[in-house]
Formats: structure tokens, sequence, C-alpha cells
């Protein structure tokens, strides 16, 4: 049996708008979360870690920034890709564990729909996905409410 663990993190500021997209899911926001696709900070961590447990470097590698296809486009696009990639080198995602780290918007009351979200994605039991939040107490960017980052664990097994 062939085990990776690998893991991602992501960042994006917030610019004007009244949304956030986390885990695919559109929440009611002062702002939004800036950047070249929908900016989903949550979906863009879960996506290194697969690419981290594979070995096959992280989003900007397989989804260039500057790359006007990937404008505005869901980050679902680019998870579907890295668990596709996986199914192609014979794995299967075993788990995925993931924390948003924010102020606001407040994360608990979206994290099971979240949760659900997640796992339609990438095609795995409830039991497989695990999202969780935190704040950073005020400190740096986060704490300031200058935009969201996310940490991401994803195991890798071969069937």
């Amino acid at each position: 049996m062939d085990i990776r663990i690998g893991h991602g993190f992501d960042v994006h500021a917030f610019e004007e708008g009244n949304f956030v997209i986390l885990g695919g899911v559109k929440i009611s926001h002062t702002s939004k979360l800036s950047g070249h696709s929908d900016a989903d900070v949550l979906l863009h961590a879960i996506t290194d870690a697969i690419f981290g447990a594979l070995a096959e470097g992280d989003i900007g590698t397989h989804f260039p920034p500057d790359d006007v296809t990937w404008k505005d486009a869901p980050s679902e696009i680019f998870l579907k890709y890295a668990v596709k990639l996986a199914k192609s080198k014979n794995f299967k995602i075993g788990n995925v564990d993931c924390t948003i780290i924010c102020e606001k918007p407040k994360i608990k009351p979206h994290a099971e729909l979240i949760k659900k979200n997640i796992q339609n994605i990438i095609n795995v039991k409830k039991d497989r996905v695990s999202v969780k939040a935190t704040t950073s107490e005020r400190l740096g960017f986060t704490g300031r409410e200058e935009g969201i980052a996310a940490i991401a664990t994803a195991t890798l097994i071969t069937p």
C-alpha cells in the first residue's frame, strides 16, 4: 500500500464586494476575496494538498494565474482536476482535513454545508472530510480582517 500526505496553504485578501466563496459555498459578507479565479482560499488549499501528496507542484503550476482561461473560474474545477490526477496515478482520497483562518465571516453556521460540498466534489464519504475554523486572535492580516487563510492536509492511498 502506498500512502501519501500533502499539505496546502493559501491566502487571499479582501476587496470590495458582498460575499466570499469558501469550499464552493457562497457566504454573505461585507467584502469578497480578491483573486484571479473565484479566490476560494479553501478549495485552493485542498487542491495544493493533493498536488503536494502527488509531488505534482502547486495550483499555479497547473493553472497559471496569468492565463486568462482561469479568470473568475470556479475553484471546483481545480479540485476536480487534482482528484482526477490522483486517480490517474491509482490513488484515492483517504481523507481531507482543513482549517479556515479568519475573524469574519463566522464559519460555524456554514461549516456543514461546506463539508458536504467538498465531499461531493472529491466524491468521498462523510467521515473523510473535516472542516474547521479558527481566528488568529485579532493578530496579523486575518486578525485585522484584511483577508482569509486556509490550511489543508490530504491523505492519498492506493486501493
